[in-house]
């Protein structure tokens, strides 16, 4: 492992900005992040940044759907992705979107240096057209019965049920899930970059040290049948950035998405005093980390450094790719309630409980992996709670009560300390290779080892056999629980890149670092003599009824009225029938109060009419309590209750506005009375 000090810039995939994060994404960002707190740890320089993917046709007709602009929309999103990175404490340096100046100069650069250099291509095309909206159609915007099995309602480039891949001209029945009209054959002219001009480059870069062997086997395949030319183009309509010195004609949204990570470092530059040629020159020492899914292996590791070399800037230094999140051994479902957001998460369980599943679990590998609920709570209670968490419980109330908050000034053991000192090397390359398992299972193998000292020298007996704390008992209590300590402070530390804020309450309650740049070579130096501070209470059991919730509130977010996450590519309209059967009334709120531990949620006690029921309203950032008494509103009264980690809700009171201050409460007239319908 290199132990000199690195400069590294990092990046993970960026978020789609036309919905909400899954946890499926998380997977990837939490094993970055894991990565570079290790790298930051270990005292290197180790930059993190990220970008929303807001370019696309999938985005111009969400926009549209939802009645906004695609500005509009994709700052909303960019909100709340932000928001979800936050609160599952991912350390992104910098997040920012593909729709920005930073990312045009750099794709116009890319496109143009290319084609200066004869990498670029223009030929006529035939299209799919949609009459109705004007606009061609991208493979995915077909629907149609498979041409091989002959199964309806298929995508334009493959089969979900037979696995065939064709051109959407050879679709049966075929109709545009935009408008549902009959497509049409249409020419147009487009851009292509030839990706067989790097060929040579390529088998050499992807046969080094760059990518997994699994990715490097799967490559050979694609330069086994050659190397295609990649259209770069798309015509107008389309939301992303015009091609210079052309008509109605812009690039396709996976040519700047990755320059998007160029982008979003250019805009951390001119804020900070990094430079940009320091990590993206041709010649530059400093290293380039990308992380991404299996599922976009072909764009970064064949046409983004094809397109780099061709522009004269630098290669990545790796590409780390992963596989796919499953829920439960099988594809997250939403009628399941597996299809889980970062959100829903959030709502319902500490985002360290996850971190930790998924760090016990992950390799270097290209290979999927389960979160299965069972497996979750059991080893985030064994390891988490019953292992590490129980060191620092069962001894350090005797320091605090008995010694003044002050540990020993000598190890009574010092080979079992040095032993937890000496497992870093290894553990530390275990991070280094991306095998956080291994790590794991390293450290609560220490664990253990410190458990199993406590239990054989009993700490709570001794303590009820001490009278003086000038006897000999009370010196055995103070050595057993200041080497008890110490061990917990090696384990926490080693845990910190997976547990940054559990490692944060640790260095309140140890009164020294654990997560900062050279924490980790620091502990060589044991803690003696040194006073520590009251312990507080680290992590809570997961309740298996947390999880429960969960799932219950993500098979509620899939029924009408619920908030509108859902993939752009369902079909989320209902009948004029169907939306009669919906119930509004007039309610009177009685009285609204706070709800312990939500960021969002008031709870309001309605009047109805003829009862009353509570309602759970996300309304917290726009309404004081003392100003809802009284007032009146409109609620989905046949709403079925929706058990929350917080209670029951019977029913949905209605607002508008896009969210957080800017809410309004729908607000029926003074001459109405509770129990009203609203018509």
């Amino acid at each position: 492992m290199n132990t000199d000090k690195r400069r590294i810039l990092v990046t993970s995939a960026l978020p789609y900005a036309n919905g909400p994060i899954h946890i499926g994404h998380v997977l990837e960002y939490i094993q970055t992040d894991i990565w570079v707190r290790f790298q930051r740890l270990q005292g290197h320089e180790c930059i993190y940044v990220c970008a929303d993917d807001a370019h696309g046709t999938p985005i111009m007709l969400k926009a549209e759907a939802d009645g906004v602009t695609p500005e509009e929309l994709i700052e909303r999103i960019e909100a709340e992705h932000r928001a979800d990175f936050r609160d599952f404490h991912i350390s992104l340096d910098n997040f920012y979107t593909t729709h920005s100046e930073e990312n045009r100069q750099c794709s116009e650069y890319i496109y143009q240096q290319n084609k200066a250099k004869g990498h670029i291509a223009r030929r006529v095309i035939e299209q799919a057209y949609d009459p109705v909206k004007e606009m061609f159609l991208p493979d995915r915007y077909i629907r149609g019965e498979c041409p091989v099995c002959g199964t309806p309602d298929q995508y334009g480039d493959s089969c979900e049920n037979c696995g065939s891949t064709y051109s959407p001209t050879d679709l049966k029945n075929a109709v545009s899930a935009v408008s549902g009209a009959t497509p049409i054959a249409k020419e147009s002219e487009h851009f292509f970059f030839r990706l067989g001009d790097f060929e040579e480059m390529l088998k050499v870069w992807t046969r080094g040290e760059h990518i997994q062997q699994q990715v490097s086997n799967k490559l050979q395949e694609w330069f086994d049948a050659g190397l295609q030319d990649w259209d770069i183009s798309r015509d107008a309509p389309y939301f992303g950035f015009e091609i210079p010195e052309e008509n109605d004609k812009y690039f396709y949204v996976w040519l700047d998405a990755p320059i998007g990570y160029m982008a979003s470092f250019k805009n951390l530059c001119a804020r900070t005093d990094l430079e940009f040629d320091d990590f993206w020159n041709e010649d530059s020492p400093n290293e380039l980390i990308h992380f991404i899914g299996k599922d976009i292996l072909y764009f970064h590791t064949l046409f983004w450094p094809a397109m780099l070399d061709g522009a004269g800037f630098r290669k990545p230094s790796a590409v780390y790719a992963h596989g796919f999140l499953t829920v439960n051994g099988q594809k997250m479902s939403k009628s399941r309630g597996t299809f889980i957001t970062a959100r829903t998460y959030l709502d319902h369980l500490n985002p360290e409980y996850l971190r930790y599943y998924l760090a016990a679990k992950l390799n270097n590998r290209v290979e999927d992996l389960d979160l299965n609920f069972d497996d979750f709570v059991a080893r985030v209670n064994s390891d988490l709670i019953g292992k590490v968490v129980n060191i620092a419980s069962r001894t350090a109330g005797f320091i605090t009560k008995r010694f003044d908050g002050r540990l020993s000034a000598h190890l009574m053991n010092p080979q079992m300390y040095q032993d937890f000192v000496d497992a870093g090397g290894s553990i530390a390359s275990w991070y280094e290779r991306r095998e956080y398992s291994r790590a794991m299972r390293e450290i609560m193998a220490l664990a253990d080892h410190a458990n199993q000292f406590i239990a054989e020298n009993k700490p709570w007996e001794i303590a009820k056999s001490v009278d003086a704390q000038a006897s000999d008992e009370s010196k055995a209590l103070l050595d057993i629980c200041s080497l008890s300590l110490n061990l917990f402070r090696v384990l926490v530390t080693y845990l910190s890149p997976v547990l940054p804020v559990t490692a944060k309450r640790v260095e309140t309650f140890l009164n020294c670092p654990i997560s900062a740049p050279g924490s980790w070579q620091a502990l060589n130096k044991p803690l003696l003599n040194h006073s520590i501070n009251p312990y507080q209470h680290l992590m809570k059991r997961v309740d298996k009824q947390d999880i429960n919730d969960m799932i219950e509130d993500s098979k509620h977010q899939n029924e009408p009225g619920a908030s509108a996450t859902a993939d752009s590519t369902e079909n989320t309209t209902i009948t004029i029938d169907e939306f009669a059967k919906v119930d509004l009334r007039v309610a009177r709120v009685i009285e609204a109060q706070h709800v312990d531990g939500a960021d969002k949620l008031l709870r309001l006690t309605l009047d109805v009419g003829d009862h009353q029921r509570t309602v759970f309203a996300g309304i917290k950032g726009a309404y004081e309590p003392e100003q809802l008494a009284g007032k009146l509103v409109v609620v989905v009264a046949n709403l079925a209750p929706r058990k929350m980690r917080f209670g029951v809700s019977e029913g949905m009171v209605l607002a508008a506005g896009p969210g957080g201050t800017d809410i309004w409460l729908l607000s029926p007239d003074d001459g109405a009375q509770p129990g009203m319908k609203v018509s």
